[in-house]
């Protein structure tokens, strides 16, 4: 198919396309000419994941080309899977943060700071100190009844990794923790939604929050 096919079957404008070929997010289709190439499935299937990357997941350009580049050369460790994902989306910590908060929370939790890579346990951080300068509480048994719930997802996460191929694997991790990530936010604000109508809505509740 030519570009402006390409372009129609995937809902992605030829300067898009052109934009994603430019930046090496999308491989080169086959030249017909000097000014012409064509396309095929491969190229539908690349710009539906580059779009749900950078559009679902919220990823920017080079984050998505370091996710890209980790999908075709998926590293040898099956614990190493996650850092690509992760490291997609988090924040370089700079090298005098003080990781306190966290390392006493991970301790708590049963959660070896071994396994928990820096930026991480540095976004948890500033995650606490925004809700502490919002003058929001997040008491302990809160924070503990939250990380129970999340180590039960992450068990999910992690009994579901295929076990058949690299590939397999590195494909079903990185897009695992970057796809569903807006599915999981999601399911939360259903779940609240739900949860206080019936701690708080009495009869005839229609039109409050979660009502259709």
């Amino acid at each position: 198919m030519r570009i402006s096919q390409l372009a129609a079957a995937t809902d992605v404008p030829v300067a898009t396309i052109k934009y994603y070929l430019r930046e090496k997010l999308l491989h080169d289709g086959v030249l017909t000419s000097a000014t012409q190439a064509r396309y095929d499935d491969s190229h539908v299937r690349r710009l539906k994941l580059i779009r749900a990357l950078i559009g679902t997941a919220g990823l920017s350009v080079s984050a998505t080309r370091e996710v890209l580049l980790g999908l075709e050369n998926p590293p040898g460790s099956g614990h190493d899977l996650l850092g690509i994902a992760h490291h997609a989306v988090t924040r370089t910590a700079p090298d005098d943060v003080d990781l306190s908060a966290a390392q006493q929370l991970l301790d708590r939790w049963g959660w070896g700071a071994e396994a928990c890579d820096r930026d991480t346990r540095a976004a948890l951080v500033r995650a606490l100190q925004g809700l502490s300068d919002a003058g929001f509480d997040a008491p302990a048994p809160l924070l503990d009844r939250y990380a129970a719930a999340m180590r039960d997802i992450a068990e999910a996460d992690v009994e579901s990794v295929p076990t058949d191929s690299a590939e397999a694997a590195m494909r079903h991790v990185v897009l695992g923790t970057l796809l569903l990530e807006p599915v999981l936010l999601a399911m939360r604000r259903l779940a609240q939604q739900s949860a206080s109508f019936q701690r708080f809505a009495g009869p005839g509740s229609a039109g409050k929050p979660g009502a259709e």
